[in-house]
């Protein structure tokens, strides 16, 4: 009897959990639709059955914007500026969690206080400066800034003083190793789980960023994805191209799904490895 309610029970989570999944996928789902239907079956009515205009959709896209070059554009800012968060945030978080030195607490202070400073603050000033090193219309005011990440250096600080024992580190420096090659030999690969997590999230809010891009950029060849979306949903004519809309929302959606299926494999295969005992 016991195991048969285990059973039952175990079936019933589940039922639940693919419920669930499937949920999550609805919206998924419906976009990938909407994308092939037009403007006005969008706007009077809700279906799950693709239709027949996704030619014209995607035709619509191209008279407003080339949306390839939106997305070489959207990367050429996105790959670096993942890289350089992942790498220099791991270097920061790694030296606050195992060095003692004067002044740690309060550089830690600081950076959990620039975390609760929202960074809309700081545009216009950041606008000011661009304008004045000739910045402007450049990708360098995009991705520079992102050595700078307070979140994720404080995310990255936590973990790796739960998964990183000092003693490693200790042994690795008796045997003669140099603090940048523990760093890269030893620390990087334990601290690989944490930075694949964060360098997930550093990419979708680098692929998706409107308001900086916006702000920096003005040359219409050098728009990102982002922001040569925008044009369709500020066309005059917004019902009709509500179609095209959701097509190239499909299509930037894409990247961040491969990145975020390539990264998971790389966190599960990297779990065990990270976990290092003391």
């Amino acid at each position: 009897m016991n195991t048969m309610g285990y059973k039952i029970k175990k079936g019933i989570l589940y039922l639940f959990l693919i419920g669930l999944g499937l949920t999550c996928l609805l919206p998924f789902l419906l976009m990938i639709v909407n994308s092939t239907r037009s403007g006005s079956e969008i706007v009077t009515s809700f279906t799950l059955i693709p239709s027949t205009h996704l030619a014209e959709n995607w035709s619509k896209v191209f008279e407003y914007f080339n949306l390839f070059k939106g997305m070489l554009n959207s990367l050429i800012v996105a790959l670096p500026a993942t890289l350089l968060t992942a790498y220099f945030s791991a270097m920061t978080a790694y030296g606050l969690a195992m060095y003692k030195f004067k002044g740690s607490g309060v550089i830690f202070g600081m950076i959990l206080l620039f975390m609760m400073i929202p960074g809309q603050l700081g545009l216009i000033g950041f606008y000011n400066l661009c304008t004045k090193l000739h910045l402007v219309n450049s990708y360098i005011p995009l991705v520079v800034p992102a050595v700078a990440a307070p979140g994720t250096v404080f995310f990255l600080r936590q973990y790796v003083l739960s998964v990183l024992p000092p003693s490693l580190i200790e042994a690795a420096r008796i045997d003669g190793a140099s603090e940048l090659y523990s760093f890269h030999r030893i620390v990087l690969p334990v601290m690989s789980p944490g930075i694949a997590t964060m360098a997930i999230m550093a990419f979708i809010g680098s692929w998706n960023n409107y308001l900086m891009p916006m702000i920096v950029l003005n040359k219409n060849e050098k728009f990102t994805l982002p922001v040569m979306m925008a044009t369709l949903r500020a066309s005059t004519d917004i019902s009709s191209n509500q179609g095209a809309i959701y097509l190239a929302v499909t299509i930037s959606v894409i990247p961040i799904l491969l990145v975020f299926a390539f990264f998971s494999k790389y966190i599960i295969s990297s779990i065990s490895a990270g976990a290092v005992k003391e």
